[in-house]
């Protein structure tokens, strides 16, 4: 009896190990149910910040290096907030012995409530993407829309999605497999926030750890962030030729290869893709061998091949030209009917890409059909295994037994009501929108189809591959010459989908903190709205406050509001909306053989698998992601090199040498550290700017004139005449 009652305790011990490491490493398996979660300072400080954070990063995605500033700011500032609330607020009881019965302090700040006001200030982290579409009409084009409409259109983006997460949450977050990495950066600060244990003599407990990271991360970007500007991209190769357009474009983080490129400034390192720390490696080298394959062996050899003619653009840009090297006006070819003047058009003849924007649709096109093809095969039996509730449940999702489920009519109900919003903008404002009705449900069946393939993708190595450039390929090819349609068709395809797996992500995050899952859906519900509202309105208060905001031409150098990330939504528009992919990638096109690309991904996905199949002792093979390493530069423009070098690097040394040989260390501190890192950079950021850089208060010299590679945007071919530029009369640039 003694051996029998040993081995039932094995074997549930067995039973509550988590299956993947990182989790059994990081997330508690314990749970209090009796915890007051919809708490009065919860709607305060949550709502609170969900309109700060959704103001500050509205305001920061028109900038250069568009800084996000992450939940983990708000995550740590409420802690005082919280407790400090929890003291002074009174306990008295409201409508005592009826239903409506509250309490503004039902005791001592808890860790649900703080998970939940770290869920609203995630509705605000994350950005309103269909805030481009507003931006580009606007300010690039130079077109009129109205704020309802382009509310409509913002608010039906962003909470679509729950729909599509409602129906899709059984396969994503239930199952074990599904562990959502960026999860365990917040759930390792709550566990660091709320830790009651003493300080080991000789150490430091997390919360201690992370407050000293914090204070040495707000220390220090005052270097970077304004008094030594070049710690963001050090290019030191351009500093041994620095009038050879080659070495410039070897060497160029920012507008070249890269090659020996770094940056010690947090906020380009975690810019583009996110937070390193919170990468598994197996995934970080997928996105390393990538971005090597793409960088160092495609670009080189497009561009001295001259394929495309591409050494008579830059080696990296997102910029439309014309065939002789010049920029391509966009604004000459479109009509009274905001639509494409084939006249114009013809006079100015077909718009031209560099050969590495080129090539980075193409690989958007690879790792799509790789994901579809990567799920098919390796994920088919899971998916049959949720579908039937085979699969044996965790130590967290029998916690989680505990509460009511959210019903999936909840969802539906939310999913109609947005559709029926979504057809009537069409219909009511299709001048302005441009989209007919037929093309808004086929932007909203593309999301539900890839909602679950790109789950799988995201829910296991972190990486998202994104559904914007085939949203805008299908409707380019449908409905063409008509930008403003392209724009909404892909954010209503791509955004409702991202938006799905946030939710999705953000109810992991509450399956692993245990939290009643109707108050989570109540918290993202509300957020969602109040971050749509702040963000629309401080877009549009930019707009009319920053003079010659987005327009590069007009800006005077070195200002930081050249908006990045709206010009290549923009770009992207005109290439796929206004001259339309029959002109470019189809048989009007120059670059129709991209779309082999298609083909080579899945084959990519296919081939790992029969590797797999033959030599399944080989453990390493299953770690090759093709739909991460095909779309690692997915971001690549506007993000550039010198993201990508210094992100590798970190994310080799925490995932790989700390795990391996330091596990306990990075058990306790790792992702402590990304918050600190995080909190940090973002709270010198925006007190750098309120006291300084609004004002203009800048300093000159050497350290802050930026990357010394002028020359590498530069064309190489013979006779391009560019300003700034030597002319070539070789046929390449030699010296």
């Amino acid at each position: 009896m003694e051996i029998d009652s040993r081995s039932a305790v094995d074997m549930e011990k067995e039973d509550d190990r988590c299956l993947i490491e990182q989790v059994e490493l990081t997330v508690p398996k314990t749970d209090d149910p009796t915890l007051p979660v919809l708490t009065f300072r919860m709607w305060v400080l949550g709502l609170v910040s969900c309109v700060l954070l959704s103001f500050v990063n509205q305001f920061f995605w028109y900038r250069t290096q568009p800084l996000t500033v992450s939940a983990i700011s708000a995550q740590i500032a409420v802690v005082p907030l919280g407790h400090f609330m929890a003291r002074v607020l009174p306990t008295r009881r409201f409508f005592q012995g009826t239903r409506l019965e509250f309490t503004m302090n039902p005791g001592p700040f808890n860790v649900k409530e703080h998970v939940l006001i770290t869920i609203f200030a995630n509705c605000g982290a994350g950005t309103v993407y269909a805030s481009h579409i507003l931006t580009a009409v606007k300010l690039l084009y130079k077109r009129k829309l109205t704020f309802l409409p382009a509310f409509i259109v913002m608010l039906t983006t962003q909470v679509l999605g729950f729909g599509w997460a409602g129906i899709f949450r059984k396969y994503l977050v239930e199952p074990e497999k599904m562990w959502w990495p960026g999860n365990l950066v917040q759930v390792s600060l709550f566990s660091a926030l709320h830790e009651k244990s003493k300080r080991p003599k000789g150490s430091m407990t997390r919360t201690q750890f992370f407050l000293v990271v914090m204070i040495a991360s707000f220390a220090y970007y005052i270097f970077p962030g304004y008094l030594l500007i070049m710690l963001t991209t050090i290019s030191w190769v351009c500093w041994i030729r620095p009038k050879s357009i080659l070495v410039n474009q070897l060497g160029s983080g920012m507008n070249g290869l890269g090659i020996g490129s770094f940056a010690i400034d947090w906020s380009t390192i975690s810019s583009y893709l996110g937070t390193p720390l919170a990468s598994p490696w197996f995934a970080s080298a997928n996105v390393a061998v990538g971005f090597f394959l793409v960088m160092y062996v495609m670009t080189p050899i497009t561009y001295w091949s001259n394929i495309y003619s591409a050494k008579t653009f830059p080696i990296f840009s997102s910029h439309l030209f014309m065939a002789n090297g010049s920029m391509y006006d966009v604004l000459d070819v479109i009509d009274s009917r905001f639509q494409l003047d084939h006249g114009e058009y013809a006079k100015k003849g077909p718009l031209h890409l560099s050969t590495f924007f080129a090539c980075t649709y193409g690989l958007g096109f690879a790792a799509l059909s790789a994901t579809v093809m990567h799920v098919l095969l390796f994920n088919a039996r899971d998916i049959l295994d949720a579908f039937h509730g085979n699969k044996k449940k965790d130590v967290h999702a029998r916690l989680m037994k505990s509460y009511k489920s959210v019903p999936t009519l909840w969802f539906i109900i939310i999913l109609v009501i947005n559709i029926a919003l979504i057809i009537f903008a069409s219909v009511y404002y299709k001048e302005s929108l441009q989209l007919p009705w037929w093309g808004a449900m086929l932007a909203c069946f593309m999301a539900f189809v890839f909602t679950y393939p790109i789950g799988v993708i995201y829910a296991t190595t972190n990486m998202e591959p994104g559904l914007n450039v085939i949203t805008e390929y299908v409707i380019g090819y449908l409905y063409p010459e008509r930008p403003v349609a392209n724009m909404c068709f892909k954010v209503y395809g791509y955004i409702s989908m991202t938006q799905a797996l946030q939710f999705v992500m953000d109810f992991k995050l509450g399956h692993y903190m245990k939290i009643p899952p109707r108050a989570m859906f109540t918290a993202q519900m509300v957020g969602t709205v109040v971050a749509v509202v702040v963000y629309q309105c401080t877009a549009w208060w930019l707009m009319s406050d920053i003079h010659n905001l987005c327009d590069t031409s007009l800006l005077p150098p070195g200002s930081p509001w050249t908006c990045p990330m709206d010009r290549v939504f923009f770009d992207a528009s005109v290439i796929w909306g206004l001259v339309g992919p029959r002109r470019i990638f189809g048989n009007l096109g120059e670059y129709s053989n991209i779309n082999w690309f298609f083909l080579g991904g899945a084959i990519a996905s296919v081939l790992v698998w029969l590797a797999h199949r033959a030599f399944p002792k080989q453990k390493w093979i299953l770690a090759v992601n093709m739909p991460v390493l095909l779309g690692a530069t997915g971001m690549m423009p506007p993000a550039t090199a010198i993201n990508f070098t210094s992100w590798i690097f970190v994310a080799f040394v925490s995932g790989f040498v700390v795990f391996r040989y330091r596990q306990d260390w990075w058990k306790k501190y790792n992702y402590v550290v990304s918050g600190g890192l995080d909190a940090g950079t973002a709270f010198v950021t925006i007190l750098l700017f309120l006291t300084l850089q609004s004002q203009n208060i800048n300093l000159e010299w050497w350290g802050n004139k930026g990357e010394p590679c002028p020359l590498a945007t530069c064309p190489t071919a013979k006779g391009v005449i560019v300003d700034g530029c030597p002319i070539s009369y070789v046929d390449d640039e030699e010296t």
